[in-house]
């Protein structure tokens, strides 16, 4: 792993070393693994569970069957061997709804680009099945919401209803999505209308359907995100998340590699208005700098101009720290986990204005308050002021009827 940036790698266990030495690998190219140094000390079931944690067992799975290790048990190839065959099962089976759903929004003529989800598998990958994805995120117009809605109900989907105490228009605002779910299919969609929470300098639609790909998913034409675009909302993503899972940096790591480092000279920093980068060139140099560090991710003169930044270099740090901590908490100790949290980790690397806001969002009354207390239209209001007392009165089970 790349130490350049004056971080203590050595912190990591080795499971967690082990885990990204093998996803640098390439086919017939074990690198750090060759001396099976780190194999003959791991603790496999930690491994294993690090492995399902970071959504990595399919692309994890081929690495180690190349290996042909003696150290490595039999029962965690047959566990990940499982897990490849049932990930590979149900992206097709996403891929064949997201052709499907793609169809029927075009024939009803609502533009959609999909966020995430089998095309940027292939995309990303060039194979559906070494990356996973429980559900299709797809991106519309907020013009064509009611449209949508009406198909989804009359294709079978069912929406999450979610309550929303201060009026639709209030929780439109504050949210960025809905679900839906197929109870005969199983299949879960998420229609977005913004890429991000909270977010106020976004491009619009109009914007990214204008620098939109397409791929042919058989028949079908699958619109998504254009290159830079699909960056920036990977690179946001992950930094609202906290990078808590490797494989969002992996994915990154992907784009850097096949696409946006083939350009020669020619930087991503030169096509991207950094306007609409949501959290910041901080996180954007952030996640450059982790992409390095774990995963030798080559990059050019003009990028490492923002990794030099002190706060993208103290972003990555404290992931990296966080990174560590994750590693090595098998069953989380109440107290301990609690302070390593990814959500206290999470809320420590926001920006300012995010962290207003979330703190403002605690506030919002949520479905468990109207579970807790139902109160008329005309009270709606004091919901707000009521809302500790609710979650005060939900944790100790005293509960109203």
């Amino acid at each position: 792993m790349n130490d350049s940036y004056g971080f203590d790698m050595k912190q990591m266990s080795n499971e967690l070393t082990l885990l990204i030495e093998l996803l640098k690998t390439t086919n017939g190219n074990n690198i750090g693994v060759t001396n099976n140094e780190y194999l003959k000390k791991t603790d496999w079931d930690q491994f294993l569970q690090l492995t399902m944690y970071h959504r990595l067992h399919p692309l994890i799975y081929l690495k180690l069957k190349d290996l042909e290790c003696e150290y490595i048990p039999a029962l965690v190839m047959q566990r990940l061997e499982q897990e490849y065959k049932k990930n590979a099962y149900e992206m097709l089976k996403l891929s064949g709804e997201m052709g499907y759903v793609s169809e029927l929004f075009r024939e009803n003529n609502i533009r959609s680009l999909f966020l995430k989800g089998p095309v940027i598998a292939l995309d990303l990958y060039g194979d559906v099945s070494l990356r996973t994805s429980k559900d299709l995120d797809i991106l519309i117009s907020l013009n064509d919401l009611d449209k949508t809605r009406e198909i989804l109900l009359k294709c079978g989907y069912e929406k999450e209803e979610v309550l929303t105490p201060l009026g639709n228009k209030v929780g439109r605002m504050l949210a960025k999505d809905e679900n839906y779910v197929h109870p005969k299919k199983g299949t879960i969609i998420e229609i977005h209308w913004k890429l991000h929470p909270y977010s106020l300098n976004e491009p619009d639609f109009e914007e990214l359907w204008g620098r939109k790909r397409i791929k042919n998913f058989g028949n079908y034409p699958i619109h998504f995100l254009g290159e830079e675009d699909l960056f920036l909302f990977l690179v946001a993503h992950g930094a609202r998340h906290g990078w808590f899972r490797l494989r969002w940096l992996l994915d990154i790591h992907q784009i850097m590699s096949n696409q946006i480092n083939t350009e020669g000279n020619s930087s991503i920093l030169k096509k991207i208005d950094h306007r609409h980068l949501v959290w910041g060139v901080n996180y954007l140099g952030q996640a450059i700098i982790l992409t390095s560090m774990l995963f030798d991710t080559p990059i050019n003169g003009a990028v490492q101009s923002i990794t030099e930044r002190n706060g993208a270099k103290k972003l990555a740090k404290k992931t990296l720290i966080h990174l560590s901590w994750q590693a090595q908490l098998k069953n989380t100790p109440s107290r301990e986990y609690l302070d390593k949290s990814p959500a206290r980790y999470t809320f420590s690397i926001m920006p300012s204005n995010q962290k207003i806001i979330f703190l403002m969002r605690l506030f919002y009354p949520t479905t468990s308050d109207v579970e807790t207390l139902t109160l008329p239209k005309s009270l709606q209001f004091m919901y707000i002021p009521l809302r500790p007392f609710l979650g005060v009165w939900r944790k100790t089970g005293k509960l109203l009827k």
